[in-house]
């Protein structure tokens, strides 16, 4: 039976290198937002965006993008805990640490930055903005939750699905009015950035214990019972 969890190593300058050039990306445009009081220099691509989805209205895709709105944010919330719970009931609290900490993390610095931006959100959202615009916090949780399952996993599938998943909250959040553009452009630099910036700390800790766990004694006996047994067909 192939393993879930097949954290991989990774040289340090192939994590922090990419972890401070998404975090430059979600800072540079905060600033802007801030110096040019609301409107930045990018806020054409915004409104020629924001007037592309519009004409992409219905009542099918009103429906499937409140749901969205839900999954991208308590969803994934929901799932970012059970993610926690399972890893320790895997005997993985190093990993159950470095998952939550990602989030809360993510978390904090895009809570902050809603605050210290203010921007304002779109006209006509369809769903209840009570925060500043910039950086999405949907698209932020997203990419966190996802770009943690990636990292633990070292799966090729699980990379693609949260590429896919990250650019679905994306457009959810743009065709909701609920963000500009660059807004959920920030909530991915800011999630992912993050995720790797501290898996930097926690890759070896992970790596060791998950190696651990796979070579206990237990782990060997429940996998043994999975086996079919000798000389039965499977």
């Amino acid at each position: 039976m192939p393993r879930i969890l097949e954290p991989r190593h990774r040289p340090s300058s192939l994590l922090v290198a990419p972890a401070a050039l998404l975090l430059t990306a979600f800072l540079v445009p905060g600033l802007l937002i801030l110096a040019g009081q609301g409107e930045p220099a990018f806020n054409g691509v915004d409104t020629q965006w924001q007037a592309l989805i519009f004409t992409l209205h219905s009542p099918f895709w009103d429906q499937v993008n409140a749901f969205l709105n839900w999954l991208g944010y308590v969803g994934v919330l929901i799932l970012e805990v059970l993610l926690v719970a399972v890893l320790l009931l895997w005997r993985r609290p190093k990993m159950a640490l470095f998952s939550a900490l990602a989030a809360l993390i993510a978390l904090g610095v895009t809570q902050l930055a809603k605050a210290v931006v203010g921007r304002d959100r779109p006209e006509g959202a369809k769903v209840l903005t009570d925060t500043g615009s910039y950086p999405s916090g949907h698209v932020s949780a997203t990419a966190v939750f996802l770009m943690t399952l990636v990292l633990l996993t070292g799966k090729l599938w699980f990379k693609l699905l949260a590429i896919a998943g990250i650019l679905v909250t994306m457009a959810s959040r743009t065709y909701l009015s609920a963000h500009w553009l660059s807004d959920v452009l920030g909530g991915a630099c800011v999630g992912v950035g993050v995720t790797l910036l501290l898996w930097v700390p926690f890759m070896k800790i992970c790596i060791q214990e998950n190696l651990s766990a796979v070579t206990s004694p237990v782990w060997q006996a429940r996998a043994s019972r999975r086996q079919p047994a000798e000389g039965q067909p499977e």
